[in-house]
C-alpha cells in the first residue's frame, strides 16, 4: 500500500480506524480468517469427525456411489456446505437454517437422521450444535476419500508416501543450471520447467537481508546493517550474514519459540479446582533449555531423546538436560485427571514429533490411519509407568548467595507455618477422637449388625465419624476378646455379649459382678464406673466409659498404674484414637482447603522467588511398571485385553518387540529419534521449510497420515530429510541448505499469469510474503524504540501489564487459562495443544491495538525521541524536519525515504499540527464494582451503587474497613464479601462492548465451615436471571453456555449473604468469551474478572503530537508488519 494512502487515513481521525485496517491489508492477500485454527481442528477431530464416520458417511459420502442418499455427501467441507436435494446441510453460525441440526434433533417428523430411531446422544447433538455455532470449522480438503486406505490392506498402508522409508533421491538435471545454487534449487526448478514456468527474479539485497534476519532471529536489521550489506559486493557477503545470524543468541530465541508452539508450552496448569498453585514452579527451565539447544545446534535426535527420557540417560556432571522433560510435563492438568494428562502426552509426542494422530485411537481404532487402540494403550502404559516426583532435581548453580539464602529462609518459614498448622489441626482432630471414644465403641459395635454392615463406611460417615478410627476400635475389641479379656475393655466385652432383649434383666447382676471385681482382672476405675445403678442400655455403657476416658486423658504418663492403663488405651502406640501417619491424613478433611492454600503458598516460593534454584520439571519411572489394558471406548472402568508397552506398529513393523526397560520411555524415544523412522525427519524438515516459506512442502504439518495433503515436492522433502540425518541431525545445516538457495532468494512480487494458475504458489515460483507474528511484531516495536532488553533466560515476565517488560516476547509469561486478549488477537499458538503452524487472521483489533495500546504509544514516543537524537547527531542542532523524517524511516523501516515520501511526511506533519482534536465519547470500563439488591419479581438487579473507595487490592464502601454502615461489602480480583443483608449484595458488573453471544465460565466458592454460606446469581439486564447457586464450604460451577448481549447490556454477578453476613468471604472470578455473532469483537475474545481487575484506573492517554502520529503511520504500514 502506498504510504500516502495511510497518511490520508490517519489525518481523517479516530472515526476511520477500520478504514486504516482495510488500508493496511495486502491488496493481493487471500483472506484466511475462515480457515480453522488449531483449536477448531482439534474440536472437529475429537467431536465431529467420529460422529460423521460412525453415523453418517455410510449413506452420505462419495464412497456410497450410486447409494448416495439425497445427493448429500458429508465427507468433505464442500459437501457439507453445499448440502443435498433439500439445501445446505450446514449454514455456519446459524442453527435454525442448518438442516443437519434439524435432522439430528428429531423435531421434524419428516427429517430425522440417523434414521430408524437411531437418534444421536444428547452430548453428540450438543457437540454438533457447538460446531455450527463456531462456524463449522472443517479441515477436510476433499482431496482424499473419507475412508482412506483400509487397515485391512497392509500394502495400501505401506504405499502411503509418509510411511515409506526415506531414500535420498538423485538431484534432477535442469535446463537453466546457471540459476541453481544448491540442490534445493534443482528440485524446485525441475518442477517449474516441467510446467513451462520460470522462477522469479532475486529480491533486492535490502529485502533479502530483512527476510533472513527476521527468519533466523525474529528481529529486524538496522539501517546501518542494511547499508553495509548492500555495499558489500563480495560473493560470500550473504553467506557471512547467515553465519552471523546463526551464531547470534537471538537465533535460539526465535527458533526456540517455534518449538515451544509444538511443545504447547505454558507457565500455568490450566483450570484447577481448589487452591492448588496454578503456576508451574520451573516451567522457564524448559524454555531456556530449548533456546540453548537451538543455539548450540544440539543434534535433533539427541534433542528429542532428552525431551522424552533425559532422566534415563548418562548425563554426567551437567544435569541441565533434565529440564528437557518439560516437553512432557508442562501440558494442561485437566483437573488432575491422569487419563487426560496421559492422552495429552501421547498427542504431543506422536503428533508433535511424528505428525501422527495416535490420540484418535483412544476410544477405538483410528478411522483413517493405521493406528489401533492397542497402539494407543501400548503408549498409555509407558506414561502410566512414569510419574512426576515431588522433589524436582537441581539443574546446576543456584542464584546469588544473598538471594538463595532469602529463598531458603522464606521457604522454611512457609513450610514451618504449614507444618505447624497441620500439627495443630491433627492434635485437634485426635483430641476429638479421644473425646468421642465412647461413641466410637458403640458405633464400632453397631456397624457389625447384618443391616448396618451393608452400609459399609457410610454408616460411620453419616455419624460424622472417621471410618478408619472406627475400624481400629473394632480391631482393638476383637483383639481383647481373642486374648480372653482386657483390664479396660473387659466391661465392654461383657455388656456387649448380652442380647438386647435380655439386657435389662441381666445388666444389674453383671454390673454388680464387675463392680465387685473379685478376680482383680478389671481396672479399678472401670469397675467403679459400674457401681450403683446398673446401665439401662449398651449406649449407657458406652457413655460411662466415655466419661472415664475423658477424665483420664492426659498428655503425660500417670504414676498410678490403673490410670495409666486407661490413658494408654487412648494414647498408646496402638491405641485406636492414636491414628498414625499416613492413615491420619483423612482426619484433616475439614482443614483441607486451608492446607491447600498454605501448600500453594509454599509452592509459590519456588515459582516466583528470585532466589529459588532452577529445577527440572521431570518425569521418572515408577518402581514397578504399569500393565496397560485397552479401555473399551476409552472408559477406564471397562477394561479390554492386556497390551504390552510398545511402539506403534505402522512405524515399528509387525514384528515389533515390547519395551523391556522400565517404563519404556527411553526405548520409545529411540524409536522416534531413529533414522529408520520414516516420519520424524520428514516432519521436522517440513516444519523448518514452513517457517522459512510460510507454507510447508506438506500443507498439513501436524498430520502426515493418510488424510494429509501430499507433498508438493516429494523428492525435495526426502532429499532434505535424508541430508538432515546425514548431517548429524543438524538444524543449522538444514537452514543453510534452504536460506542460501536461489529459491529462498526469489522476489515476493506477484506475476499475474502465474498467480492465476497457481494462486497458492505450490510451485514455489516466488517467495511468499509473510506477516510478522506476535513475538516478532512486539520485539520489533521495542527494537524501533531502542528499548529492547536482550537479557536471556529466567522466569517469565508479564507482557501486558504496566510497567511493560522490555524483554523479548519469548520470555513472556504464558497463562494458558487466561491468555491475554492481545495474544489471541495476533494469532498466538493455543498453549493447550501441540501447534505446528499458526493461522494468520486479519481482524479490526490488530489495527486498534497498534493505534491505542499504551504499550504501542510508549514505543511511538521513544521512536520519536530516537529520531530527534539521530537527526541532531547527523545534522547538528536545529536539524531540519526533513532530516527528522529521514531518521524516522531509518529507525522503523531501515531505509531512507524517497523524495516523495519525505514531502508527504512533511505535509502530514503540517496538516496534523493544524487539526482540532476530535471529541469522541468514551466507552467506559467493561467491569464495574458495587452493591445492591435483587428483585425477585422482575428478575433484575435493583439499585446498583458503585463501591467508591479503591484500596490497594479491593473496592470497598469507604476508607474505613469494615464500613460502619455497610459492613464488609467489597470486591477483589478473585472474589469479595457481601454486605450486611440481601439488599447490600456484592455486585461485579460487566458491561458488554459487543453485539452477539457470549459464554460465561466460573466457580463460586465459599470456604468457611462457619456461617450459613452465600448465594450467587448471574443477572442479565436483557434476559433476567441466568442462574442461581447457593454454597456453604463448597464450590459450584456457574457456567452459562450462551447468552445474547447488545452493546451497553450488563451482566451482574450478584453475591448476597443469605441469613447471616458472618464468615461470607467468597471466591468468584468469572470469565466471558464471545462464542458467535459478535460485532465489534473477534471470535474467542475474552474478558477475565481476575485479569482485568485494577483498583487504580489508568490516566487518560495523552494525544500523540504530530511527530508521534507520523511515527505511528510508519509502524502501521505493511512495510513494517510484513516481510517480503
Amino acid at each position: 500500500m502506498h504510504m500516502k494512502t495511510l497518511f490520508q487515513q490517519m489525518r481523517r481521525g479516530a472515526g476511520v480506524m477500520l478504514g486504516i485496517l482495510a488500508a493496511c491489508q495486502l491488496p493481493s492477500a487471500v483472506s484466511v480468517a475462515a480457515e480453522p485454527d488449531a483449536a477448531d481442528v482439534e474440536f472437529f477431530e475429537k467431536k465431529i469427525r467420529p460422529v460423521l464416520i460412525e453415523h453418517c458417511l455410510k449413506c452420505h459420502s462419495r464412497e456410497a456411489g450410486e447409494k448416495l442418499k439425497g445427493g448429500l455427501a458429508l465427507d468433505t467441507r464442500e459437501g457439507v456446505l453445499k448440502g443435498g436435494e433439500t439445501g445446505p446441510a450446514v449454514v455456519p453460525g446459524n442453527l435454525e437454517k442448518s438442516l443437519l441440526i434439524r435432522a439430528v434433533r428429531y423435531t421434524d417428523a419428516n427429517l430425522q437422521m440417523p434414521p430408524k430411531n437411531q437418534k444421536l446422544s444428547a452430548q453428540q447433538i450438543a457437540d454438533l450444535e457447538t460446531w455450527v455455532r463456531m462456524g463449522a470449522p472443517d479441515p477436510r480438503t476433499g482431496k482424499q476419500l473419507a475412508g482412506g486406505p483400509p487397515l485391512s490392506d497392509p500394502a495400501k498402508v505401506r504405499d502411503h508416501w509418509a510411511f515409506k522409508p526415506v531414500k535420498k533421491p538423485a538431484v534432477p538435471a535442469v535446463k537453466n543450471s546457471a540459476w541453481v545454487k544448491l540442490p534445493v534449487d534443482a528440485f524446485v526448478l525441475a518442477k517449474l520447467e516441467a510446467k513451462g514456468m520460470t522462477p522469479s527474479p532475486a529480491a533486492d539485497k535490502a529485502t533479502l537481508l530483512r527476510r533472513v534476519t527476521y527468519d533466523l532471529t525474529g528481529l529486524p536489521p538496522s539501517a546501518a546493517e542494511v547499508e553495509r550489506f548492500v555495499a558489500d559486493a563480495s560473493p560470500q557477503a550473504f553467506e557471512r550474514v547467515v553465519e552471523g545470524l546463526l551464531k547470534s543468541p537471538q537465533y535460539g530465541e526465535r527458533w526456540g519459540r517455534h518449538w515451544l508452539d509444538v511443545a504447547r508450552y505454558a507457565d500455568t496448569k490450566g483450570y484447577l479446582a481448589g487452591d492448588e498453585q496454578r503456576r508451574f514452579a520451573f516451567s522457564y527451565t524448559y524454555r531456556d533449555y530449548v533456546i540453548r539447544a537451538f543455539n548450540e545446534d544440539l543434534p535433533f535426535d539427541r534433542f528429542v531423546t532428552e525431551q522424552l527420557a533425559a532422566d534415563l540417560l548418562p548425563l554426567g556432571e551437567d544435569k541441565r538436560p533434565l529440564a528437557a522433560l518439560g516437553f512432557l510435563t508442562l501440558g494442561r492438568r485437566f483437573l488432575n485427571n491422569p487419563h487426560d494428562i496421559i492422552d495429552d502426552r501421547i498427542d504431543v509426542v506422536t503428533r508433535g514429533l511424528m505428525g501422527l494422530t495416535v490420540q484418535c485411537a483412544r476410544c477405538h481404532d483410528h478411522k483413517y490411519d493405521p493406528v489401533t487402540a492397542k497402539d494407543y494403550y501400548g503408549l498409555y502404559g509407558v506414561f502410566a509407568s512414569s510419574h512426576e516426583p515431588a522433589e524436582k532435581p537441581l539443574l546446576g548453580a543456584t542464584a546469588a548467595p544473598k538471594d538463595y539464602e532469602a529463598y531458603l529462609a522464606e521457604k522454611k518459614k512457609r513450610e514451618g507455618e504449614l507444618e505447624d498448622f497441620r500439627a495443630a489441626e491433627l492434635r485437634k482432630a485426635l483430641g476429638e477422637l479421644r473425646k468421642r471414644a465412647g461413641e466410637y465403641l458403640l458405633a464400632a459395635h453397631e456397624a457389625l449388625s447384618p443391616q448396618n454392615e451393608k452400609l459399609g463406611d457410610r454408616f460411620f460417615q453419616e455419624r460424622k465419624m472417621d471410618a478408619n478410627t472406627a475400624h481400629r476400635w473394632q480391631r482393638a475389641v476383637a483383639d481383647a476378646r481373642k486374648a480372653g479379656g482386657h483390664p479396660v475393655l473387659g466391661a465392654w466385652l461383657a455388656f456387649a455379649d448380652l442380647k438386647e432383649a435380655e439386657f435389662g434383666a441381666q445388666a444389674r447382676t453383671l454390673a454388680e459382678r464387675l463392680a465387685a471385681n473379685a478376680d482383680r482382672k478389671l481396672n479399678p476405675r472401670v469397675a467403679k464406673a459400674f457401681a450403683g445403678a446398673p446401665p439401662a442400655s449398651l449406649r449407657e455403657v458406652s457413655e460411662r466409659l466415655g466419661k472415664l476416658f475423658v477424665a483420664e486423658d492426659a498428655a503425660t504418663p500417670y504414676a498410678e498404674a490403673e490410670r495409666e492403663q486407661v490413658r494408654l488405651l487412648l494414647r498408646g502406640p496402638d491405641a485406636p484414637p492414636n491414628v498414625p501417619a499416613p492413615e491420619n491424613d483423612s482426619l484433616l478433611n475439614g482443614a483441607r482447603p486451608k492446607l491447600r492454600q498454605m501448600k500453594a503458598k509454599v509452592d509459590e516460593v519456588d515459582a516466583v522467588h528470585p532466589g529459588a534454584p532452577p529445577r527440572g520439571m521431570v518425569l521418572v519411572d515408577n518402581a514397578k511398571p504399569t500393565q496397560p489394558y485397552v479401555f473399551i471406548r476409552g472408559n477406564p472402568g471397562n477394561r479390554g485385553p492386556e497390551v504390552p508397552r510398545q511402539f506403534v506398529e505402522v512405524v515399528a513393523g509387525p514384528n515389533r518387540k515390547p519395551f523391556e526397560k522400565g517404563s519404556g520411555r527411553l526405548e520409545m524415544a529411540r524409536s522416534i529419534a531413529s533414522a529408520d523412522n520414516p516420519l520424524t525427519a520428514r516432519v521436522l524438515v517440513n516444519r523448518v521449510w514452513l517457517h522459512h516459506f510460510g507454507q510447508g512442502l506438506v500443507r498439513t504439518p501436524s498430520d502426515f497420515g493418510v488424510r494429509s495433503d501430499p507433498p508438493t515436492h516429494p523428492e525435495l522433502l526426502d532429499y532434505l530429510a535424508a541430508r538432515f540425518v546425514e548431517d548429524g541431525w543438524s538444524i543449522k545445516k538444514l537452514h543453510r541448505q534452504i536460506v542460501l538457495s536461489a529459491t529462498y532468494a526469489q522476489s515476493s512480487v506477484d506475476r499475474a499469469d502465474y498467480a492465476l494458475n497457481d494462486p497458492a504458489n505450490f510451485g514455489l515460483w516466488k517467495m511468499n510474503r509473510q506477516r510478522l507474528d506476535f513475538e516478532a511484531l512486539r520485539d520489533s516495536l521495542l527494537a524501533a524504540a531502542g528499548q529492547l532488553d536482550l537479557t536471556p533466560g529466567g522466569r517469565g515476565d508479564e507482557l501486558t501489564t504496566e510497567p511493560f517488560s522490555k524483554r523479548r516476547a519469548v520470555y513472556g509469561m504464558i497463562d494458558r487459562q487466561n491468555l491475554p486478549g492481545v495474544f489471541r488477537t495476533f494469532d498466538f499458538a493455543n498453549p493447550d495443544i501441540t501447534t505446528a503452524q499458526r493461522y494468520a487472521t486479519t481482524v479490526p483489533q490488530q489495527a486498534l491495538f497498534m493505534l491505542n495500546s499504551p504499550f504501542v504509544v510508549q514505543q511511538v514516543r521513544a521512536v520519536v525521541a530516537r529520531a530527534e537524537a539521530g537527526a541532531g547527531a547527523s545534522a547538528g542542532v536545529g536539524a531540519s524536519e526533513a532530516e527528522r523524517v529521514r531518521q524516522l524511516y531509518r529507525i522503523v523501516l531501515q531505509r531512507d525515504p524517497t523524495a516523495e515520501e519525505t514531502r508527504e511526511g512533511l505535509e502530514f506533519l503540517r496538516a496534523s499540527a493544524a487539526e482540532v482534536p476530535a471529541i469522541t465519547g468514551a466507552s467506559g470500563p467493561v467491569w464495574r464494582y458495587g452493591f445492591g439488591g435483587y428483585d425477585v419479581a422482575t428478575q433484575r438487579v435493583a439499585g446498583f451503587t458503585a463501591l467508591k473507595h479503591q484500596g490497594k487490592t479491593q473496592f470497598q464502601a469507604g476508607a474505613e474497613f469494615p464500613d460502619p454502615k455497610l459492613g464488609y461489602v467489597s470486591l477483589t480480583a478473585m472474589g469479595g464479601h457481601p454486605g450486611r443483608d440481601a439488599q447490600h449484595a456484592a455486585i461485579r458488573r460487566w458491561t458488554s462492548p459487543v453485539d452477539g453471544f457470549v459464554s460465561i465460565a466460573g466457580t463460586l466458592k465459599h470456604s468457611s465451615e462457619n456461617g450459613d454460606g452465600v448465594r450467587g446469581r448471574i443477572v442479565s439486564s436483557r434476559k433476567g436471571l441466568l442462574g442461581e447457586w447457593g454454597v456453604k464450604n463448597k464450590s459450584a460451577d456457574t457456567a452459562v453456555a450462551e447468552v445474547e448481549v447488545r452493546t451497553g447490556d450488563t451482566l451482574d454477578f450478584v453475591t448476597d449473604p443469605l441469613a447471616s453476613p458472618d464468615h461470607d468471604s467468597f471466591a468468584w472470578a468469572p470469565t466471558l468469551k464471545v462464542v458467535r455473532g459478535a460485532v465489534g469483537a473477534m471470535r474467542d475474545e475474552r474478558w477475565s474478572a481476575a485479569k482485568d481487575f485494577v483498583t487504580t484506573p489508568a490516566a487518560p492517554a495523552q494525544a500523540l503530537p504530530p511527530w508521534g502520529k507520523l511515527a505511528q503511520v510508519l509502524l502501521l504500514s505493511n512495510e513494517f508488519a510484513f516481510v517480503d
